[in-house]
């Protein structure tokens, strides 16, 4: 990892890819949002919450292995999600 800066990039990134891929969905199948697709949404949302507020935190001893973490939880919530979009 970098930076932080760039983690904030790769998570702002990520998820706003997966919300698009919701509304892609949306517009391509119902023309209008489903409760499944509100639930994505909100959980990709709430992920973004909590990572920046991980990425935020000041008071980690190692911040590389802290760093590491965040990029893995990311990783495996991100493919979660695309998982659950997979699905629809």
């Amino acid at each position: 990892m970098a930076n932080k800066r760039d983690l904030k990039k790769d998570i702002n990134y990520v998820l706003g890819d997966i919300i698009e891929a919701v509304y892609i969905w949306e517009l391509t199948n119902t023309e209008k949002p489903t409760k499944a697709t509100d639930a994505i949404i909100d959980d990709a949302i709430a992920t973004f919450d909590e990572l920046i507020a991980r990425v935020n935190a000041r008071d980690v001893e190692d911040a590389k292995a802290h760093f590491k973490s965040i990029s893995e939880d990311l990783e495996t919530k991100g493919r979660a999600l695309i998982d659950r979009i997979n699905k629809l």
